[in-house]
């Protein structure tokens, strides 16, 4: 549906979004507008309610108030949004008994991708990600980081319009993670919106367009990293970690990740 002013649809829309676990407010009247090919950082302290909302807008988890639209569709019409988006949570989701192929073409089957033209994307993706010696091992013998680069595969797969990553390069090692972050530069290139959240802010301040910081449920500052920065120009060592922290200072204790430890 068209946005409130009658122009195009956001690419990403939430008015008045929340939810609540019994006395627990996870996500408290969230009201976003995020345009088509951006990189939206989203940013918080464990427990914030950053997955929460990325549940809500993928139709995993229904909200107690408020609405939200992905592409243009609400997010109460599950089959409506399915085909627009693509989700990486951060265990991704895959058969364990399955081979990273046939887990990939399963996928495909899904969204009705003809079976030549699946194949063509699915050993293109299998070379970038450097999976092609592995491809046809059980994904049980995997390790995180192979689970994470098939679960980003299976995400982007059907060419989704909208992309939510949750901590795309946790368990990469440096040449893995580059190669993540290239794909979403190039997707965002291409119009693709990607919602990245992540604990590695060295990712954020190099890819995304506009960053928001939830606390306690709360979205209590957006606008882009050097933005951000400047609200934390009280010292000489201004970064976006310093206005994370700032935003977030009763949350101190939570861990900053400024690079990728490969595990």
């Amino acid at each position: 549906m068209p946005s409130q002013d009658g122009s195009a649809p956001l690419a990403i829309e939430t008015r008045g979004l929340g939810k609540r676990y019994g006395d627990v407010l996870a996500v408290d009247d969230l009201d976003l507008a995020i345009d088509a090919g951006v990189v939206y950082g989203f940013l918080g302290p464990n427990g914030s309610g950053k997955t929460t909302t990325m549940r809500m807008l993928t139709t995993l988890t229904r909200p107690t108030s408020g609405e939200a639209f992905v592409a243009g569709t609400p997010i109460t019409d599950r089959d409506g949004v399915i085909d627009h988006l693509g989700y990486l949570p951060e265990s991704p989701p895959v058969f364990e008994e399955l081979t990273a192929r046939e887990n990939l073409h399963y996928v495909a089957s899904l969204h009705d991708i003809p079976r030549a033209e699946a194949s063509e994307r699915i050993e293109s993706y299998l070379e970038r990600f450097d999976l092609v010696d592995a491809a046809d091992r059980r994904v049980e013998g995997y390790s995180k980081g192979m689970r994470q680069k098939l679960g980003l595969v299976q995400a982007v797969l059907h060419e989704p319009e909208v992309i939510f990553l949750d901590e795309p390069t946790s368990g990469l090692d440096p040449r893995a993670a580059r190669t993540v972050k290239d794909l979403v530069a190039e997707l965002s290139e291409h119009d693709v919106t990607i919602f990245l959240s992540t604990h590695i802010l060295s990712v954020v301040e190099e890819l995304a367009d506009l960053v928001g910081v939830l606390h306690e449920g709360a979205l209590v500052a957006e606008g882009t990293p050097a933005e951000l920065t400047r609200r934390a120009e009280r010292d000489e060592s201004t970064s976006l970690e310093r206005a994370f922290l700032d935003l977030t200072e009763d949350h101190d204790d939570e861990p900053i990740d400024r690079e990728e430890v490969p595990t």
